[in-house]
């Protein structure tokens, strides 16, 4: 679950982590009260679900109040990445003497906890990830680690962020602060880009980005009035509401998959074939024919989608049911691109009777499947 900065910004208040002030304005006139009430000059930033919102002219600095109405007025007009901004957070502009990064996140290649730095933070932080990974620091933790830490745990790393030793010190504070907050809240990241150091001295956190698990959900209800249904993906939240795991990405070739973790390597597999895939769909272990008629429906929603690749390995999942899904699908409306389903597992023959002279093309095995579908949408 995403949230906007202003939200993570009254978080890292609750936990006392130091942030930049801030109110939120829907209109440039809501703009210049707010920035006449904390003085000149202000920041207007873009409030969307989404990354790149400063290179796409988000990130305003105005020096009057008659820049204030009217970057306010440009930056609500924006559309960033097919998000409409509606939003924007008003804070004091200060004088940064520094800027680094820090990050806090799960790193499931070696299941923990992980803190992540670079003394070069702001907007080309992935760009200097690419170039010169050995600027890009580490700190990786346990739960039980995570859950004990302390500022002498978190010094040396901080010195390397932020040399100067106050300095270092009151980021080692953020570092206990984050893992704090991390565990109490579930969440999936922490990011703050940049974490500077003012004029003063004081280091404070600029920019706040907040994930949540959306597995722990249950245990945080208070979550709920977070979300922001306007910002998010319409098929993301469809997919939910019918217990479908779905995320929008940029290829051409669909995915519907049972299971995360096959979902995974058979985007792998579509990439290893020179492919991209277009979607991350897990239909989970049902046999529900009508979540499969859904999914299908969802994929074919994005024009992008120059074929489809249906991998079923039926355990729970019987493959035959997920055959009379996508079949019932074809008869409810027009599937306009290829095919290729593999079916293994459970009831895969009866499956691979059903889909015989349907037209879409039975694959042997997940490599097999992927690069058919790579293929087909490379001719389309």
């Amino acid at each position: 679950m995403k949230i906007h900065e202003y939200q993570a910004k009254q978080l890292f208040d609750k936990f006392g982590i130091p942030t930049t002030s801030g109110s939120v304005a829907l209109t440039p006139e809501e703009a210049v009260c707010m920035a006449q009430a904390m003085g000149l000059p202000v920041v207007l930033k873009a409030q969307v679900l989404t990354g790149g919102r400063g290179k796409a002219g988000g990130v305003r600095i105005a020096r009057s109040l008659d820049e204030v109405r009217e970057f306010a007025g440009a930056i609500l007009a924006l559309t960033i990445k097919d998000f409409a901004v509606r939003k924007l957070l008003i804070t004091p502009a200060i004088n940064i003497c520094s800027e680094s990064y820090l990050g806090l996140l799960i790193d499931r290649g070696v299941s923990k906890i992980t803190f992540i730095g670079c003394a070069e933070g702001g907007v080309e932080i992935e760009e200097t990830a690419k170039t010169s990974p050995e600027k890009i620091l580490r700190l990786e933790l346990t739960v039980k680690q995570a859950s004990h830490l302390t500022e002498k745990d978190c010094l040396p790393f901080a010195l390397k962020l932020l040399p100067k030793k106050s300095q270092a010190n009151d980021a080692a504070k953020i570092m206990v602060l984050m893992a704090k907050m991390f565990l109490d809240q579930d969440c999936s990241l922490i990011e703050i880009n940049p974490l500077v150091v003012d004029d003063a001295g004081k280091v404070l956190a600029l920019d706040a980005k907040v994930l949540f698990d959306d597995n722990a959900q249950f245990r945080h209800p208070e979550h709920a009035s977070m979300l922001d249904l306007d910002s998010e993906d319409a098929d993301e939240i469809s997919a939910r509401v019918i217990h479908l795991t779905f995320v929008r990405l940029d290829g051409n070739v669909g995915c519907m998959v049972n299971g995360a973790g096959l979902a995974m390597a058979t985007m792998d597999t579509i990439k290893y074939f020179n492919g991209s895939p277009a979607n991350f769909l897990d239909a989970g272990g049902s046999s529900d024919p009508a979540k499969a008629a859904a999914g299908l429906k969802l994929i074919l929603s994005d024009d992008r989608v120059k074929a489809i690749f249906i991998n079923i390995f039926g355990g729970i999942t019987r493959c035959d049911d997920i055959a009379k899904g996508i079949l019932a699908a074809r008869e409810l409306f027009e599937v306009t691109v290829p095919v290729v389903i593999r079916l293994e597992g459970t009831n895969e023959k009866e499956g691979q009777a059903l889909i015989a002279g349907s037209g879409m093309i039975v694959a042997e095995s997940m490599e097999q499947g992927a690069q058919k579908a790579v293929e087909m949408g490379q001719r389309a």
